[in-house]
């Protein structure tokens, strides 16, 4: 596996880190095969100990440095996602993080971004410049026994509704998560799912893709 780290110029300006693995094995060639052949072909692989390459749009902007944010940052690179952690307040965390400006970012179409605490003062400020941008994912980690802040918080910022409806929240696959690890586990289990376009059920729930 090989590691990356590229870091912006340090000055006056915020700095901005990217994490990133990825393993040198090609995904198994699906050529004249359908979805379920390479699904299949692919979870063989995995089975074998041929990890394959990572698809190379993925890109993971983690919003606060928490204790969830810091397991992401650990995590989503071995599953092949670009690592980015913004950072609003200098004072917090000491892990590899950018500054206040979302433009750092360097948020695209490619971009899933995960808020890791909701409670934080910057959440309604930081979402809607988030929002201006075109990310393909945009999530907050919440319950939904508890109420949602950053509705409060953009619609006080005149976010339009349809803006503030691309945020999803609760975020992940419910798997009982309790601890910061699991929650992240069970985040990038539910962006897998999405981007894979599957509902992140178990196999053996009526499911015979993979034998």
């Amino acid at each position: 596996m090989e590691h990356q780290a590229t870091q912006a110029a340090r000055g006056a300006g915020p700095r901005a880190i990217v994490i990133s693995m990825h393993s040198h094995l090609p995904f198994p060639d699906s050529a004249g095969r359908g979805a379920g052949d390479e699904r299949a072909d692919v979870a063989c692989a995995i089975a074998q100990g041929e990890v394959a390459d990572a698809p190379p749009d993925r890109r993971l902007v983690v919003v606060f440095d928490s204790p969830v944010g810091r397991e992401l940052v650990l995590l989503a690179p071995r599953l092949g996602w670009s690592v980015v952690v913004l950072e609003p307040d200098a004072s917090r965390g000491g892990g590899p993080t950018i500054g206040p400006e979302v433009a750092e970012a360097g948020l695209d179409a490619c971009c899933d971004v995960v808020v890791t605490d909701h409670d934080r003062p910057e959440l309604g400020a930081v979402l809607a410049r988030i929002l201006t941008q075109p990310t393909r994912w945009i999530g907050v980690m919440g319950s939904l026994r508890h109420t949602a802040p950053h509705v409060a918080a953009l619609t006080e910022r005149g976010v339009a509704a349809s803006d503030i409806a691309r945020i999803h929240r609760p975020i992940g696959l419910d798997i009982g998560s309790r601890s910061p690890a699991e929650i992240a586990v069970a985040t990038l289990a539910g962006l897998l799912a999405d981007r894979n376009g599957r509902t992140g059920g178990l196999f053996a729930q009526g499911r015979a893709d993979f034998r």
